[in-house]
């Protein structure tokens, strides 16, 4: 079976939605019986994204295997059902880092290194690499055309055509018509962002082209003419309430029925109702919760783009509009605190790394728990979790983690004897996917209806067992453990309407089609709360 390729390129300003073009494109092509992989090329020369600023470059996604990816990985699989990894995510740094070890090897055989052959060559290794047998292959390229580092990218793209032939290969290019005050629509950008493919030699035979709203059928035309593309090819993208909706709003333009005539594929009929009850549940829902998003990149979307979806899905099952209240930790200061949580009916504390902002969020989980609001913790906010109820109900006042405070006899959390000595900050956690086993009768258990879980983890940090018996004296529950070197996975309390922390990352596998339990069962209970809530006087101190 010969994989086809679908290549998506992006111009005249960045940030249009390329990573939610693909996703779309892959859901529209599983909903017609095809299967699909989905990758994403980045310019930059990190060897991956582990190292970078939240606020710079948004979400580190990590898969299965544990690799740091780019955000729009997670994008491709709350999509579609492709299980990515490190194959389907290649940077520039990965690229040139493959080529002088080839080189220092002997692999060349003394032959001068150049970008043309040796660099376009592993670009075009690692696409075909990434392609998993699949009927469709969806490689993004990132970066804007015109951007310097992108031309190698393309190079390999235009050759990857002449490689796998025509009837195999698909350009789709996502450009942008520009809207003057004045009502206008200005297509001279998309012309030129085409005319710079074309000076590289890639003709698109698809134009995704975004909008304000719909695109008359003379502005399609004028830019088929200018662009070289047919008219049908054209496809509107108008902005919508949700980019759930994205896959509807292109198949309506016709977006997979003409990539299955360029790629002369024979499909099914599309299915996609189970997607449009799906947006139906998001858009029309019954009630509402608002949930304080408790964390230190809240500035930046893009930082927790699969928590924020996560919670979303949340809604979703329970058919409720989840109101995100976004709290920065660094702001929550003792006297902050009721002000800033007790309009909540949920309240989560997210992940993230360093001590900015760490008291903070201690000081939400304490308010959580004083109070009854059903609280979640992730990664950092069990950790948090932990050095609260430590100091305050198990009786020492001088817990904290070794992140903030190394070498303290008092560290509940800390890094492991093993990981003491490791050089370097990128690659150096608990990274992918490990088993966890769930204690029989606790909360957690109940909620994923089994006793033994694999969730994704991204971490330096963990529980120091020497403290655990006196946590648990004081009432707190260890409800899962990872079943080898018995590490501490998920807390819970007791005494509380819904009180639990997990030191996975469950939001890395929830999907709009299938909403992960830990979240769907924690909008639920933040909506009970909202339900039972009664003015009362604060138990908060």
């Amino acid at each position: 079976m010969q994989t086809k390729f679908i290549f998506i390129t992006g111009g005249v300003v960045s940030g249009l939605g390329k990573g939610i073009a693909g996703a779309s494109i892959g859901t529209l092509l599983e909903s017609r019986g095809l299967t699909v992989s989905l990758m994403k090329l980045d310019p930059y020369i990190n060897l991956d994204a582990g190292t970078m600023n939240p606020f710079q470059h948004g979400e580190v996604f990590v898969t299965e295997d544990g690799a740091e990816t780019d955000l729009d990985l997670g994008h491709y699989e709350r999509y579609t059902n492709a299980k990515l990894n490190r194959k389907h995510n290649c940077t520039t740094g990965q690229i040139y880092d493959a080529v002088l070890r080839k080189e220092r090897a002997g692999e060349y055989l003394g032959s001068t290194v150049q970008v043309v052959p040796h660099v376009i060559d592993e670009i075009k290794a690692k696409i075909l690499e990434g392609s998993d047998a699949v009927d469709v292959a969806i490689v993004e390229i990132g970066g804007t055309v015109g951007d310097i580092e992108s031309l190698p990218f393309l190079e390999a793209i235009r050759q990857c055509r002449h490689d796998i032939g025509r009837e195999n290969t698909l350009f789709i290019h996502l450009t942008l018509i520009v809207y003057m005050e004045n009502g206008d629509m200005k297509t001279k950008p998309t012309q030129h962002s085409v005319g710079k493919l074309r000076e590289i030699g890639i003709q698109p035979d698809i134009l995704i082209c975004r909008t304000k709203g719909d695109l008359p059928q003379k502005i399609k035309k004028k830019i088929a003419l200018f662009t070289n593309v047919e008219v049908e090819a054209v496809i509107n993208a108008p902005d919508v309430k949700s980019v759930y909706q994205v896959p509807l709003t292109f198949n309506k333009e016709g977006l997979d029925e003409q990539i299955a005539e360029y790629l002369k594929m024979w499909t099914g009929k599309p299915k996609l109702q189970g997607w449009a009850d799906m947006v139906d549940r998001f858009q029309n829902p019954s009630d509402e919760v608002t949930i304080a998003f408790v964390g230190k990149y809240v500035d930046l979307r893009d930082s927790y783009e699969s928590l924020n979806e996560a919670l979303v899905h949340g809604g979703i099952a329970n058919r409720l509009r989840v109101n995100l209240n976004y709290v920065n930790s660094e702001d929550l200061s003792e006297k902050e605190v009721q002000k800033q949580l007790k309009k909540a009916h949920g309240i989560l504390v997210a992940p993230g790394f360093g001590v900015r902002g760490a008291e903070g969020k201690v000081r939400a989980v304490q308010y959580a728990r004083c109070e009854k609001v059903p609280f979640f913790g992730i990664c950092l906010g069990l950790q948090m979790a932990v050095i609260e109820y430590a100091r305050n109900v198990a009786g020492i006042p001088t817990a904290n983690s070794g992140e903030f405070r190394p070498n303290h006899p008092d560290n509940v959390i800390d890094i492991m004897p093993e990981q003491e000595g490791q050089e370097g900050t990128g690659g150096t956690m608990r990274l992918g996917a490990y088993p966890a086993t769930l204690k029989p009768g606790t909360r957690i258990a109940e909620v994923y209806q089994e006793d033994k879980i694999s969730e994704r983890h991204r971490h330096r940090y963990e529980v120091m067992n020497e403290f655990v018996p006196r946590l648990e004296a004081s009432g707190l529950i260890i409800s899962g453990r990872h079943p080898e070197r018995d590490l501490v996975e998920t807390i819970e309390l007791p005494d509380h309407p819904w009180f639990l922390a997990c030191q996975f990352h469950p939001e890395l596998q929830s999907k709009p089609m299938k909403p992960h339990p830990l979240f769907a069962s924690f909008i639920r209970a933040a909506y009970q709360y909202k339900q039972s809530f009664k003015s009362k006087s604060s138990k908060y101190e």
